[in-house]
């Protein structure tokens, strides 16, 4: 099914294919009427739900304040498939990237603030069976790693649903595995949260050290990772998270640096991630300015990320 809506009352009718489709959303707009867009797409996956979501709206917001009205039977899996934007629940906003995922809750006020044209795609799960997988007391929401095997297996398993739209044979029983798949790997693929980063009092030294390596490593994407809000996720000050690094002659903030373009050259000599834009790539690891990433890039790798995009194609091209 395919809604698209370019008539005067586009909102009014984006307002009713939204709540249809994923709950109780009410929608501000950024411009006048006349410049909105809003394009809806749902079908079915073995009988997992899916939608596709384009929209340049201001603000799509759930307040919330009517439980009896919220969906409890499930929950999203949230893919960023174009622009940027930046989700907001249980008091905690976390911004996407092209090429980034979130889980989302169904139930509880929740806020969506797209950055210009975005294009979303989404799956429905069921809630009570990702909230026992999670462990019950764990909230529904969070942002899927990219550094975690379970987080990239996640990030496979959505692109390839995302591409295949028409139904096959033996549909529904590929639609029970999938399920169960993604169930699986829910619970280790979410990027850990504040308590899970804190330091175990028995670590010193290398020891130490290493932990947090890990810790930043499994945050890279996260465009607010600096030492301060490292030193707070993981209990210590930030005087004792310098010292950890200058011990070895180094730097949190050069260690971050090298790690996110590290990562950005993985992506960028991949030819899985051949038809995703450098500026996409930059962005999925912590980047915010396209032309600082250039720079860095080129500092460290003596090629622009364009030329080392092509020449290590190549190479593989030509073994």
């Amino acid at each position: 099914m395919s809604i698209h809506l370019a008539t005067c009352s586009a909102l009014d009718r984006w307002n009713a294919a939204m709540q249809a489709t994923c709950g109780h959303f009410e929608t501000e707009l950024a411009f006048n009427r006349s410049l909105f867009i809003g394009e809806i797409s749902t079908w079915s996956r073995g009988g997992l739900g899916m939608a596709n979501l384009r929209t340049n709206a201001g603000v799509i917001r759930r307040n919330g304040l009517k439980a009896d009205r919220d969906n409890d039977q499930h929950c999203f899996l949230v893919s960023q498939r174009t622009g940027f934007s930046q989700i907001t629940q249980h008091g905690t906003s976390l911004q996407l990237a092209p090429g980034e995922m979130l889980l989302m809750d169904a139930v509880g006020a929740c806020e969506i603030m797209p950055f210009g044209l975005i294009e979303h795609a989404s799956l429905s799960l069921s809630r009570d069976q990702v909230s026992r997988q999670l462990g019950g007391d764990q909230k529904i929401f969070g942002k899927i790693s990219q550094s975690k095997a379970c987080g990239r297996m996640l990030h496979l398993l959505m692109d390839q649903l995302c591409k295949e739209t028409a139904p096959g044979e033996g549909e529904h029983a590929e639609g029970d595995a999938l399920h169960s798949a993604f169930l699986s790997l829910l619970g280790s693929a979410l990027e850990g949260s504040d308590e899970d980063a804190r330091l175990p009092a028995s670590l010193q030294g290398a020891d130490l050290r290493s932990y947090v390596q890990k810790v930043i490593d499994e945050s890279l994407g996260q465009p607010g990772l600096t030492p301060v809000s490292l030193a707070s996720r993981l209990n210590i000050s930030v005087r004792h998270l310098y010292r950890l690094f200058e011990e070895q002659g180094d730097s949190v903030c050069r260690y971050i640096q090298r790690a996110r373009l590290q990562r950005s050259a993985d992506d960028l000599a991949n030819p899985i991630h051949k038809t995703e834009s450098i500026t996409t790539i930059a962005y999925k690891w912590g980047f915010t300015d396209s032309a600082h990433f250039s720079r860095s890039f080129k500092k460290q790798y003596e090629q622009s990320p364009k030329d080392f995009r092509s020449s290590s194609l190549a190479g593989l091209v030509l073994s």
